[in-house]
């Protein structure tokens, strides 16, 4: 069989994405970063020091939290059951109790790629980035206010000024179940079912912890098989502090007096004192700091003070920001209570909520400059233009495709948004000149009027330039 039959044998593959995956684009991922630029140099000025921790864990480093039904697993070299990690937490704990010469407390934050098998969605993916910042080894509920105070300055950082901070303490709902003798085998499957309160209402809720419901797409969820009488009283909990918080009502004392009867949610009361308070200490108090009872955080390994953050100019938003306390993840590692309290961020969520704010748009183009490359001839001179033009720190592409023609370098820059070119023919090199081209402009220009001649007519969008005003020139254009 000739070479041509074989290859027309070849059989194409189609270029689609897995279900609940997705790329992101140059302009997206340039976005992305200097986010997380913005949020890395903020906590670090909180001594929160950087941290990476592989994507891949053994199992059981990752299923003693969660069922492993939720998570991708497999067989990896050396009959080795492996696991994507669904958070960035787990493999912290990890981290430091393989690592027992660690200053306690150690604080870290981290930035990674998650995996979990939960159902695709809008705005719901198998794959999605976290952003975390944590502090493992103090008991204090300053190291709380410490992590809270940490994300109201990220967030000023990224220019949002209208948030809502909301707390809780599990211990309070837990107490709460407690004193209403549901079985300690349904306590983490029921406060996961409260977890979903404010996204699916109060009336789904009450079926997932009843024997179960049918969500948007028809699919059934599990209930998890409460009794009339626990579920009554749930119910008069979550409505009675709904209310309140509704009506920006102080939470009522008595709406804790059933919570009361159990150490757990006495504790969790005496938390949410301390809290207040510490958080007093860095100015965080008012309108933009809510004690809701009813936030309680869906993963099990919390077990005290929790809280989420909403923007209140785009609560559909819903929670960007939020995390807890958890004392007894290092001890399945090293046997030692080592406690901690860690807050994940949302990346794609806020990024979304950044741009329709206005405090951040995708920028189409890294590069703001192109040196055009017309003439074979003349490469050095033109890489000599790129490398200047590096040196200065800005930004600059040197055109490497196959097309000589000015007109399709200009625009291969045009679509690729960048606002300048240089240009310079054999005639320009021997005088010592250069020609910036302002794609900019010309793109403005372009678009505001309705033929060639007006375009013409327009005014200059290049200058003709002495050869040692380069760097100064494209700065300048730059600014403009």
């Amino acid at each position: 069989m000739s070479e041509k039959k074989k290859k027309d044998k070849v059989r194409k593959v189609r270029p689609e994405l897995l279900k609940g995956f997705r790329d992101t684009s140059p302009p997206q991922q340039a976005a992305r970063q200097a986010m997380l630029y913005t949020i890395g140099e903020t906590l670090e000025r909180f001594g929160f020091l950087p941290l990476q921790t592989p994507a891949l864990e053994r199992c059981e480093v990752l299923l003693g939290q969660e069922e492993g039904r939720d998570v991708f697993q497999f067989d990896g070299p050396d009959e080795t059951r492996m696991a994507l990690r669904f958070d960035l937490t787990v493999s912290l704990a990890r981290y430091v109790a393989a690592n027992p010469e660690l200053p306690l407390p150690f604080k870290r934050y981290q930035f990674g790629n998650v995996w979990r098998i939960d159902k695709p969605g809008p705005g719901r993916y198998r794959e999605f980035m976290q952003f975390d910042l944590d502090i493992v080894g103090s008991n204090s509920i300053l190291a709380d206010a410490e992590v809270m105070a940490g994300i109201v300055s990220v967030l000023q950082a990224l220019g949002i000024e209208n948030y809502r901070l909301s707390f809780s303490s599990r211990k309070i709902l837990t107490g709460l179940l407690e004193s209403s003798e549901i079985d300690s085998g349904k306590i983490a499957g029921t406060l996961r079912a409260i977890d979903k309160l404010h996204s699916i209402g109060l009336a789904e809720t009450l079926k997932e912890l009843d024997k179960g419901r049918v969500d948007k797409s028809g699919d059934k969820i599990s209930g998890v098989g409460l009794s009339s009488s626990q579920i009554g009283a749930i119910e008069s909990f979550l409505s009675a502090a709904s209310e309140q918080l509704s009506s920006r009502g102080e939470i009522e004392d008595s709406l804790f007096e059933t919570v009361k009867k159990t150490q757990t949610g006495k504790d969790g009361l005496e938390e949410i004192r301390g809290l207040k308070e510490a958080l007093g200490h860095y100015g965080i108090r008012g309108s933009a700091l809510v004690f809701d009872p009813t936030i309680v955080r869906g993963l099990g390994y919390y077990t005290g003070p929790v809280f989420e953050t909403f923007l209140t100019d785009l609560p559909q938003i819903g929670s960007i920001f939020s995390g807890g306390r958890y004392d007894h993840l290092v001890s399945r590692f090293s046997g030692k209570k080592i406690s901690g309290v860690g807050a994940s961020v949302g990346v794609d969520r806020l990024l979304t909520a950044l741009g329709q704010l206005g405090e951040a748009t995708p920028d189409e183009s890294i590069c703001k400059v192109l040196v055009a490359t017309m003439d074979p001839e003349l490469m050095d001179s033109y890489v000599d233009i790129a490398r200047e033009l590096r040196q200065a720190g800005i930004n600059t592409e040197l055109y490497v495709g196959d097309s000589r023609s000015l007109s399709k370098q200009l625009r291969y820059g045009d679509r690729r948004g960048v606002k300048l070119a240089v240009i310079a023919g054999s005639n320009e090199i021997e005088s010592g000149k250069l020609t910036i081209k302002n794609l900019a402009v010309g793109r403005e220009k372009s678009a505001a009027l309705k033929n060639r001649e007006e375009w013409l007519r327009a005014g200059e969008i290049q200058v003709e330039i002495d050869r040692d005003q380069l760097v100064e020139t494209i700065l300048a254009g730059l600014r403009a």
